[in-house]
């Protein structure tokens, strides 16, 4: 399965998102939507998985939930939006993530890329930063990736100049 994996719009969707993502099977979006109208968007264009972020408004939040547990191919997912990464996980997080064991965890919130190995915990992290236009961050990121049974593969990082012209 093709994943394109994104967080942190903040209610705006750059066009390169539908070109970066036009082969996915799914968009999983980590929070921080920024409105019910750039998720419809997304899920209008692919099938959306997704969690709401702290700066999402209760119309989000009544749609989408604080955490998501799901599988694909062979691989569980853990995806929220503000919850650390390895060595630093949020408390709560941590706790999840030795209780459910998920191979694949995914969060956003920090708007900084971030994709790590946890060998503690045996699972992939990922922070695809932010694909917005707000906020302190520099640099719009995503990421695409293949999941084939319990295997990661051909991973892609998209990434452009937030002061771009569009």
């Amino acid at each position: 399965m093709k994943i394109g994996i994104l967080s942190d719009t903040h209610a705006t969707l750059i066009p390169q998102i539908f070109s970066f993502f036009k082969d996915v099977d799914e968009i999983w979006h980590a929070g921080d939507i920024g409105n019910i109208e750039t998720a419809e968007q997304l899920a209008a264009f692919k099938p959306l998985r997704a969690v709401y972020g702290n700066a999402d408004d209760h119309i989000v939040r009544m749609q989408y939930p604080e955490d998501q547990f799901f599988h694909v191919e062979d691989v569980d997912v853990y995806m929220t939006h503000i919850g650390g990464y390895p060595g630093r996980y949020m408390p709560e997080v941590k706790y999840i993530l030795e209780q459910k064991k998920p191979q694949l965890y995914i969060c956003g919130h920090s708007h900084i890329l971030k994709v790590m190995n946890d060998k503690k915990l045996k699972l992939l992290h990922i922070n695809p930063g932010a694909a917005g236009k707000t906020g302190f961050h520099s640099k719009i990121t995503m990421i695409r990736l293949t999941i084939e049974g319990k295997n990661f593969k051909d991973m892609e990082i998209f990434e452009m100049d937030r002061n771009r012209t569009f």
